[in-house]
């Protein structure tokens, strides 16, 4: 009897302690039913190719649907060669890309595949951010929205990815990463990244104006996907408790270059940088040396070494006026805005043109030039010294001192050879 009223006495109680017990369990199950609490988001970043599209490396969303084991990988770096007019929109500066959803697996796979890096950061998301992004994604995904404006450095696969989270988390990348720099430029980022394949490199860094050469913060500076995953780390958001927390829960490499990949990465240019910024005096020494030789030639006056001069000299007017003709158009013609106001075209004058048959009468020793040379050569040549003089001037911020370094040389040389003599008949 006593052991009855014993038990009806203290089942309150035991049912009380369950529950009590029960309590955290149902509210994880709570919270496991909140919308997006399923879904898991990732920064994927796939290093540089062998393509030389592929060299600034590539980067893209993953969402995994962790009831159901699927994933997907979005993108926005596709663009099609067969699209119609695409080499005129290429040079015109009019490019447009698309965004694109594969499966996970099989995206990871194909980079992997590729010898490339692999990387995953997973962000620290709250479930109605992963829903928001999943939304958006699906949102921009319909071909009424899937293609967008591109330009190298502020609107590409990367800079979309970065905008896009960016945007679910109410702006908490940008005020992150804004205020950060370490000083480096799209010049110094873009040569670099290209520095294996400087024939590839050169000339592009010759094409760019003064607009690749500001301060980047590392919000600009995440147009790299490489850079972007690693200013991502340094991003913080505040959690449900109001305190700030990392954005990037778990970092993990999923593949790691190939050796045709990685033996890129120890080319000469790579480890010996800047790229080509660094290498204005040696670049100066050698050029000089080079114009000396020329110069010897112009002072000669036997015809073999005046031949020599001429071929020379006109070989050098036609390479830089065809490459000014080049600078001008992208200047003035096209859309490739980090090609305009180029100060590379004081140096590369088209009006070298002009004087390739006054050069080539050079090849006769007692050859003098005519009026309208003279003056000619007067133009091409202050311009090529104002190229340097310029440097002094806060408006003339362009980094092109290799390029001063190299072409200058032969400029006075040239112009010293159309100068030397009283004018002849024009």
């Amino acid at each position: 009897m006593r052991a009855e009223l014993l038990q009806r006495l203290l089942q309150p109680l035991f049912t009380i302690i369950l529950l009590l017990a029960l309590l955290p369990i149902a509210a994880a199950q709570t919270a496991g039913s909140e919308p997006g609490s399923e879904l898991q988001v990732s920064l994927l970043t796939f290093g540089p190719g062998e393509i030389y599209w592929e060299r600034f490396g590539h980067n893209a969303i993953a969402i995994r649907d962790m009831r159901s084991g699927e994933g997907v990988s979005v993108n926005y770096g596709i663009f099609d060669f067969e699209e119609e007019s695409f080499f005129l929109n290429f040079l015109r500066g009019h490019m447009t890309y698309t965004i694109e959803a594969a499966p996970l697996d099989r995206d990871i796979a194909y980079y992997r595949d590729e010898g490339r890096d692999v990387l995953e950061q997973e962000l620290d998301l709250a479930p109605a951010q992963r829903l928001a992004l999943r939304e958006f994604l699906q949102w921009n995904l319909r071909p009424e929205n899937a293609k967008y404006r591109y330009e190298y450095f502020t609107s590409n696969c990367s800079t979309k990815v970065r905008d896009a989270l960016d945007r679910v988390l109410g702006g908490a990348i940008r005020r992150g990463l804004e205020t950060r720099s370490r000083g480096y430029t799209y010049r110094l980022q873009a040569d670099n990244l290209l520095a294996p394949i400087a024939g590839l490199m050169l000339p592009m860094d010759l094409g760019l104006g003064p607009y690749a050469d500001r301060r980047l913060s590392f919000w600009e500076e995440s147009f790299i996907p490489a850079e972007f995953a690693k200013h991502l780390s340094l991003v913080q958001v505040d959690g449900d408790d109001g305190k700030a927390r990392p954005l990037v829960r778990a970092t993990r490499v999923i593949a790691k270059a190939g050796p045709a990949l990685a033996a890129d990465e120890r080319a000469f240019l790579r480890r010996n940088g800047p790229y080509p910024i660094g290498y204005a005096a040696p670049v100066a020494a050698a050029s000089a040396a080079l114009s000396l030789l020329l110069l010897l030639l112009a002072r000669s006056s036997r015809p073999r070494a005046a031949l020599a001069f001429a071929l020379a000299a006109c070989t050098f007017a036609l390479a830089m006026g065809l490459g000014g003709l080049l600078l001008a158009a992208l200047w003035l013609l096209t859309e490739h805005v980090s090609a305009w106001h180029n100060e590379n075209l004081l140096l590369l004058d088209p009006l070298l043109l002009l004087l390739l048959p006054a050069l080539w009468r050079t090849r006769r020793p007692a050859a003098r030039s005519g009026r309208t040379a003279r003056a000619l050569a007067w133009v091409v040549l202050s311009l090529a010294v104002f190229a340097l003089a310029a440097k002094v001037l806060p408006w003339f911020v362009q980094d092109n001192a290799v390029w001063i370094a190299l072409l200058l040389p032969p400029h006075l040389v040239i112009g010293w050879r159309l100068l030397r003599a009283e004018a002849g008949k024009a």
